[in-house]
């Protein structure tokens, strides 16, 4: 691999001639004959950051327009996809309160149980062209496809077209990415933010500029807004790369990190003081904190409690169901909950990695390839090993993090080690590489052995094939005319690319020709389905007449909640008739959020996400029944277990008020 900073580097002593370091042993270009004339620009400046090939521009359009249509493709069949998050969209869309602090109901009751950031976008495009399935979902895609391509970007500042278009498609081709991206939980934004600070880390490396350090700061201090902690687990890989290879003194280097810390905490700390300051009566409580606070949630429920299982983050089920990421340790991203999500070309990027840093590791400190290897490795290093050893609460489309790592190392590696293929160790490493992705996907694929059972062969073959031509240098054979020299790189190439993509890209359409709801999606063709998150089923055993999109009377989209349930239109009547603040209350946020979307009013959700949260506490609940603010108790849809329970607030409600059954569900009114 190649260096690529600006000022000639040393020699890189013992390289072999033709390695992927060789270039650094070269001596350096004579002094141009008139001193005004600058020097030419060598080669690899040329063809980083100088005038490109007439397919360049054409090939990232293309990139982007693909990655557009897979990610919008059928996008109104997903509906709703997390009723949790759709209806605190809609109700962002009604009201600007609910909007700011992320309330899953208009009434402004309680939020979802993560900051809002990545409500904001969507909820605003509901308010300029109405809430919908589709305007909640379009901008989910179309971060799919922004991300796709600042990673083109990025790529492509440190080892040139061909691989940013790689690692680009690599990307948009990860099954996690293709799910998330057509769906509408936080995911979305925090990889778009996650991208976004990789890119400007990257330009920042390349002169120090401080500048570009301290935006990709804020933008990470959104991602913290769009997911809390998770948009930190990059902070290290990024850190570390410009730590090391920004060509400042150390000293100027620390202070610049000082900086970009500074960025995180503006942003990140702007919106905590706004929660914390805002009286607790102006704004809905906090769900997933014991004392309605939002650090409180952020450093246990969502902080240190996913990763230890402590303060109620642990998993419904245990650690070994699938849908909560399988067991803890080493493999867990190779396993059968994580590996088909992002798994696909992680045996490949892994091997890049570790030869990039071999071969580069004479280049000059302020190696941009070096550096870029430090900044997508620690990424892809520090949340893999978080992921896989979090006893916490974890699920499989948590891996979307990993993807754009992932898919860069593939991009950078395979290309830098393609141009020192005259080194036999570069061609050994592609071959290895080529080898194990195939035969990865082949393992992957025989996990659901029904579908399409003949690609693993044909992977597999294509890997072999691949391998052979790479170790062989086939577009290089003796007594092949030069003329079809390109046309043989050309093949070996495409060999390479199918042997190891054939597996994840075909997962990926399968993910995204399917509708996905519920709170657990995962990727995949129908028969992967984990949780039953791609079926609709009834709430509170209503049969119910459905309307568009699967929700009885509502205006379109499936329904979501952890089974995917829908309300019946009796309840939804009565709610609708109701005439009150909140129309309703009901334990448990699945079943409120999947009432709201239905009749189009606020409901309370008595306890937050599963019922365990402390609020409306007893005597508030009496205070708004006597206020005659509340319509109905719903009862039933509560998630079970949690962090304490509202047993009191049903107790009462049965003890002062004549239920009644309203379409298969048992209902009290709470006014005259």
């Amino acid at each position: 691999m190649t260096a690529t900073t600006s000022t000639p580097a040393g020699p890189a002593a013992g390289a072999p001639a033709g390695s992927p370091v060789a270039p650094q042993s070269q001596a350096p270009s004579p002094a141009p004959a008139h001193p005004a004339q600058p020097a030419r620009p060598s080669r690899r400046e040329r063809l980083l950051f100088g005038a490109q090939p007439r397919w360049v521009r054409p090939s990232a359009a293309l990139l982007l327009a693909l990655t557009a249509l897979l990610y919008l493709w059928n996008l109104e069949a997903t509906g709703y996809a997390n009723s949790f998050y759709a209806a605190a969209i809609q109700a962002g869309t009604k009201d600007w309160t609910a909007l700011l602090f992320g309330s899953l109901d208009a009434g402004n009751a309680i939020t979802v149980d993560k900051p809002p950031a990545a409500l904001w976008i969507p909820a605003l495009a509901g308010r300029i062209f109405g809430f919908s399935a589709l305007s909640m979902l379009i901008p989910q895609a179309l971060m799919g496809v922004a991300a796709v391509g600042l990673l083109y970007l990025s790529v492509r500042r440190v080892s040139g077209p061909a691989a940013g278009l790689l690692a680009g498609g690599a990307l948009a081709l990860t099954p996690v990415a293709a799910l998330m991206f057509r769906f509408n939980n936080p995911d979305a934004l925090l990889t778009l933010c996650l991208v976004l600070a990789a890119y400007l880390t990257t330009r920042a490396i390349e002169k120090a500029g401080w500048k570009w350090l301290a935006a990709a700061g804020a933008v990470i201090g959104l991602a913290f807004l769009a997911k809390m902690l998770q948009g930190f687990l990059i902070v290290p890989g990024l850190a570390l790369a410009y730590l090391w290879a920004a060509p400042a003194t150390l000293g100027r280097r620390l202070l610049h990190l000082l900086g970009a810390a500074a960025g995180i905490a503006v942003v990140a700390g702007s919106y905590i003081a706004v929660f914390q300051l805002t009286p607790a009566s102006a704004r809905p409580y906090m769900a997933g904190s014991e004392n309605n606070s939002f650090l409180e949630l952020t450093f246990g429920y969502n902080g240190l409690g996913r990763i230890t299982g402590s303060g109620g983050g642990g998993m419904p089920g245990g650690g070994g169901n699938a849908g909560f990421g399988g067991a803890a340790g080493i493999t867990r991203m190779f396993g059968t909950s994580f590996g088909g999500e992002v798994s696909w070309l992680l045996p490949a990027a892994l091997i890049l990695f570790g030869a990039g840093l071999w071969f580069t590791r004479r280049e000059a400190r302020t190696s941009t390839t070096r550096a870029a290897l430090l900044l997508w490795g620690g990424w892809l290093a520090v949340t893999a090993l978080i992921f896989s050893f979090m006893s916490g609460t974890v699920h499989p489309y948590y891996a979307v993090a990993l993807a754009p790592a992932v898919a860069a190392l593939v991009g950078i590696g395979s290309v830098e080690l393609w141009r020192g293929r005259a080194y036999l160790p570069a061609r050994i490493v592609l071959a290895a590489t080529v080898l194990a992705g195939s035969a990865w996907s082949a393992v992957l694929l025989g996990r659901d052995p029904a579908w399409l059972p003949g690609l693993r062969v044909v992977a597999v073959g294509v890997g072999l094939l691949a391998a052979v031509a790479l170790l062989l240098r086939a577009d290089s054979l003796p007594g092949l005319p030069a003329r079809f020299r390109t046309a043989a790189a050309a093949g070996v190439v495409t060999l390479s690319a199918l042997a190891g993509g054939l597996g994840t890209a075909a997962w990926t359409l399968a993910t995204a020709a399917q509708p996905h709801s519920g709170s657990i999606p995962t990727s995949g063709p129908t028969a992967s389905a984990m949780g039953g998150t791609r079926t609709a089923g009834r709430l509170g055993g209503a049969p119910g007449g459905a309307g568009p999109g699967g929700v009885p009377g509502g205006t379109g989209g499936t329904p979501g909640g952890m089974g995917g349930e829908s309300a019946s239109a009796e309840l939804t009547a009565l709610l609708r008739s109701a005439g009150t603040k909140w129309s309703a209350i009901v334990s448990g946020a699945t079943q409120a959020a999947n009432l709201e979307l239905a009749s189009g009013t606020s409901v309370i959700a008595l306890g937050g996400w599963n019922g365990g949260d402390p609020y409306p506490t007893l005597a508030q609940f009496q205070g708004m029944v006597d206020r005659g603010e509340i319509g109905y108790f719903v009862s039933g849809g509560g998630m079970g277990g949690g962090r304490g329970g509202n047993s009191e607030v049903a107790d009462w409600v049965a003890a002062n008020f004549q239920a009644e059954t309203v379409g298969g569900s048992t209902v009290y009114r709470l006014g005259a």
